[in-house]
């Protein structure tokens, strides 16, 4: 324990993303309501290039009369197109260009918002475990 605290450096403080345009994975989408009662649906993401890889960052879709029309635009190019398909899970592997853009409250606080995105594809399923693929042989007499 004693060597791996003195080879481990401390890591920064979180920090918001820089404004740019990052390729990143649609990890999640799920249905939620602000603190005031607002309903959304909030996708989460993950950059997949670049010095950020691995970062996370999210997008709400405000589910009231007058946001609405936006949200309809962003979900649907997920493939979500009825109000039933926000209960279900989303396709695992959408690739996505997102345009991130940096804010900052009254209270001075920065955080990143997602200015647009595009579906650029669809990667096979990247949660999948090679050795459980259909046909994958085991050592020891595993199906093939």
């Amino acid at each position: 324990m004693r060597d791996a605290w003195d080879r481990t450096e401390a890591a920064a403080d979180f920090a918001p993303l820089p404004p740019a345009t990052y390729t990143a994975r649609v990890l999640s989408g799920e249905l939620f309501n602000a603190k005031s009662g607002t309903p959304g649906y909030k996708l989460a993401f993950r950059v997949l290039e670049g010095e950020h890889a691995g970062r996370q960052f999210w997008h709400d879709l405000w589910l009231t009369p007058a946001a609405l029309p936006m949200s309809k635009r962003d979900l649907g190019k997920l493939g979500v197109t009825s109000i039933e398909q926000l209960e279900q899970p989303l396709p695992a592997g959408i690739r996505c260009t997102v345009k991130l853009a940096l804010r900052r409250d009254d209270g001075g606080a920065e955080y990143n918002r997602v200015r647009g995105f595009d579906v650029i594809g669809i990667d096979a399923d990247p949660t999948a475990d090679p050795d459980f693929a259909p046909g994958a042989a085991t050592s020891e007499g595993g199906a093939k």
